[in-house]
């Protein structure tokens, strides 16, 4: 928790330190011109139409859509509604911190003349593209890390999020939209947020195992239904010795405890 929480407070100064560069227009804003020109060079027709069609999967239709339907397979695979609160919630304050962030900020994406159509004309600080990826995907794969055991699917599952996120943010500079500093600002401020709600996570499940109600889940064990049934059994077989109950009583006991889910 301490680790954790010292990492939030690091990516939340970090965001602080960007936001005070592009007020200033110093800093890491003066990378803001080069890395469009950059992207400039780089853009051709079918490039162009490619990174288009991508950037929309992280826009306001496409993301909610993708992330429904990951949210749908994690709720289901668990048999638990933690995802749909999880990533819900996160996804929701995610959205709007961006809104309140533009509307407080008000910063001009780059002129139109330098960007790829179909052109936006909301503010640009931060990158809602970026935040609400960061936020989506962070908690989504956190979330089936927890239900997946395999090392190297965790490691698969880890750094494809990382590349799709990293993409996204890239796509938004690519095509003129956002100006670096906007996309580094929604990597900061997201992968923040995704460690607050991680933390409120952990801090759940660790007071819950105090009280008894089924241990925390770690990247090394997730909480799975058979995990939590075996672990009542063996309390519930600690509390009647053998001899005490009939088979048909054992049974009876087991199949009326529904608190453990």
């Amino acid at each position: 928790m301490l680790i954790g929480g010292v990492i939030v407070v690091t990516l939340a100064f970090l965001g602080a330190e960007v936001y005070d560069n592009v007020v200033d227009e110093a800093g890491l804003a003066n990378l803001d011109k080069p890395a469009l020109a950059l992207s400039e060079d780089l853009r051709t027709p079918w490039l162009n139409s490619a990174v288009t069609a991508f950037t929309n999967i992280g826009g306001g239709i496409g993301m909610p859509i993708v992330g429904s339907i990951l949210t749908a397979w994690l709720t289901w695979a668990g048999r638990t509604w933690r995802p749909l609160i999880l990533v819900g919630g996160g996804a929701a304050a995610s959205v709007t911190a961006t809104t309140f962030g533009k509307k407080l900020f008000g910063r001009t994406r780059p002129d139109h003349a330098d960007a790829v159509p179909p052109f936006e004309d909301s503010p640009s600080f931060p990158s809602g593209h970026t935040l609400n990826t960061t936020v989506v995907i962070g908690l989504v794969v956190y979330l089936a890390c927890l239900q997946i055991q395999r090392t190297v699917a965790r490691v698969s599952m880890i750094t494809a999020g990382s590349l799709f996120i990293i993409a996204m943010g890239l796509s938004r500079v690519f095509l003129g939209h956002h100006w670096l500093t906007d996309v580094i600002a929604g990597w900061l401020l997201g992968l923040a947020w995704v460690g607050i709600v991680i933390l409120a996570h952990r801090l759940f499940h660790v007071m819950r195992h105090r009280e008894h109600a089924g241990p925390a889940p770690t990247f090394d064990h997730p909480v799975l239904r058979e995990e939590l049934a075996a672990h009542h059994a063996a309390h519930r077989a600690e509390d009647h010795p053998e001899g005490t109950d009939s088979p048909g009583q054992a049974r009876g006991s087991r199949g009326g405890d529904t608190t453990s889910g």
